[in-house]
Parts: C-alpha cells; sequence; structure tokens
C-alpha cells in the first residue's frame, strides 16, 4: 500500500537529487559531484495483465563517464514478493535503456533493511541463475545529525535522516537540530522541508513532536525565523478572513446590498486594522461602500 512516508522516501530523489553524492558515500559507491542527473518513467509494464512500477528512476551520467540507471524502492516492510520484483525491474530497465542499473532500497527500520540488503537469489536448488545485490539505505548506516550546524549545511541530507531515524528512541534530538537549522533558512527552503518531513513521519509519535517544534516555535531562538513568520502569517491570513466573513455577514444581515467590487475588497484585505475599521462602520453604514469613505 502506498503511503505518504512511502512517497516521501522516495520523491526526495526525484526532487533534490544533490542528496545522491552523500548517500552514495554512506553506501561506499563512488560518483562523481557534478553527475547530471535525469528522472525517468518508472513504470516498468511489459503487459497489459501486468502492471509493475518502480518508486522511482534516475538517469545519472557522471562528467566524463558512462552513465546507469538508479531504481529507488521505498519498502515499509518485510515482503516475500518483493526480490523477485527487484530482480524483474533490474533486467527489464538495463534492457529497455541499454544501461547499467542498480537498485536502491530505502528502510525506516533496522529489521527491514537487514532483509532487504540481501541477496536474492533466482534459479533451481543447485543451480543459481541470478542473484540481485539491493543497496540499502536505513537506520543502521544512515547518520544521525543532532548539531543544528551540520544539519544547517545540508538540508535535503538532514531531512532525509530524520525521516530515515523517525522511530529512534533519540528522534527528538534530530528533529530539533533540524527545526534550528531550517529556523535559519530561507522561507521557501524552510516549507519545503518542513511539509517533506511531516509527510515522512508518517503516523509516528515523531510527527506529533515535529508540528509542535515547526508550528509553535518553541525551538526557534530569538523568535522572527522564517519558519515563525510563515507561521504568525498564516495565522493573521486565517483572522482576516474572519473578519471580512463578519463585515459581510453584518452588511447582509442588516439588509445592506454588498455589490461584487466591495465583497471583493474586503476579501482581499490582510490588514487586520483596516478590516477591525470596518468591521465597526459595518454596523451603521446605509451603503457598502461607505464602509471604506464614511467617518470612524
Amino acid at each position: 500500500m502506498v503511503t505518504s512516508p512511502h512517497e516521501a522516501s522516495h520523491r526526495i530523489f526525484q526532487e533534490q537529487p544533490d542528496i545522491l553524492a552523500p548517500v552514495f558515500r554512506i553506501l561506499g559507491v563512488p560518483l562523481a559531484e557534478k553527475a547530471v542527473v535525469e528522472v525517468l518513467s518508472p513504470d516498468a509494464t511489459e503487459i497489459r495483465p501486468l502492471e509493475r512500477r518502480v518508486d522511482s528512476v534516475l538517469r545519472i551520467t557522471p562528467p566524463g563517464c558512462e552513465g546507469f540507471l538508479l531504481a529507488i524502492e521505498s519498502q515499509g516492510r518485510r515482503d516475500p514478493g518483493k526480490p523477485a520484483s527487484w530482480t524483474y525491474y533490474l533486467a527489464h530497465l538495463q534492457a529497455k535503456y541499454d544501461s547499467p542499473v542498480l537498485l536502491l532500497v530505502v528502510c525506516q527500520d533496522k529489521a527491514t533493511a537487514r532483509w532487504a540488503a540481501g541477496p536474492f537469489a533466482a534459479g533451481v536448488d543447485g543451480w543459481t541463475a541470478l542473484r540481485t545485490y539491493p543497496l540499502v539505505l536505513g537506520p543502521g548506516n544512515v547518520p544521525v545529525i543532532t548539531d543544528p550546524e551540520e544539519a544547517a549545511q545540508d538540508l535535503t541530507l538532514a531531512t532525509f535522516c530524520a525521516m530515515t531515524h523517525g522511530r529512534d528512541p533519540d528522534i527528538n534530538g534530530i528533529l530539533e537540530a533540524l527545526a534550528r537549522a531550517l529556523g535559519s533558512a530561507d522561507r521557501d527552503s524552510a516549507r519545503y522541508y518542513a511539509e517533506l518531513l511531516e509527510i515522512g513521519l508518517g503516523n509516528t509519535p515523531a510527527k506529533a513532536t515535529w508540528k509542535e517544534l515547526i508550528m509553535v516555535g518553541t525551538y526557534f531562538p530569538g523568535r522572527g525565523t522564517m519558519i515563525e513568520e510563515a507561521f504568525l502569517e498564516g495565522e493573521a491570513k486565517g483572522e482576516a478572513r474572519g473578519r471580512a466573513e463578519g463585515i459581510l455577514l453584518i452588511l447582509r444581515t442588516r439588509g445592506v446590498e454588498v455589490p461584487q467590487q466591495v465583497e471583493q475588497t474586503i476579501a482581499q484585505c490582510v490588514d487586520l486594522d483596516t478590516l477591525q475599521m470596518w468591521l465597526k462602520r459595518a454596523l451603521s453604514v446605509s451603503r457598502a461602500e461607505e464602509l471604506f469613505t464614511a467617518p470612524e
């Protein structure tokens, strides 16, 4: 079953391919720092009744070298049927693209990671026709990052590490480090990684901790950080919508006709002081347009 954590665990490689360099170092696989990465179709279907789909497929082309494919699978539990599918994916992709293929399996618990490492053999007793050796990322080899400065140096890797260690007893220290790192990041990056991690943590206790760190801002010293500003901005917009709806409700309850242009002006206003002034005026004006011109 496809879940949000499942999707986050492999889509991070599609959306943030820079993570491949540190990940390949973790795995002990050489990869040039400036390799070109393309996202390919994950469809591995051969015949109509049998649909097969890899989670993610990337084409990686190091400068001056022959490229290769990386098939990425997010695996949440041990599945006896998966090894056959993985062997199929490798053979199919190599034949389809005429390119070498590696399989990377991403796991969030140690038992699944140990199982996913294989190797998995295909054949009959006394003879092995194929043997599959997946590369595996899991809590056993993905680093634990609890230093905010280290997390800030590579937000993608730090976020992936937090997802991978989401069930670890020491997850709070990991989340606090990432929260502090995102507190000094630009707004778009902070929002992206905060949301990605919330999805990636799934229904774990760590998700509730993460939401508290981000939304309440407890671990953002000095306040005024980008995430906190984004939260406060969202809170202000919500209050503005409430006041705008209150103004329109008062006018209509009093029988005052509200032209479309006036309604749009009220709905688009986000300044709370202005909306409060209009709210007071809505109690006495005879025409909706007087909201903008009547004395207080």
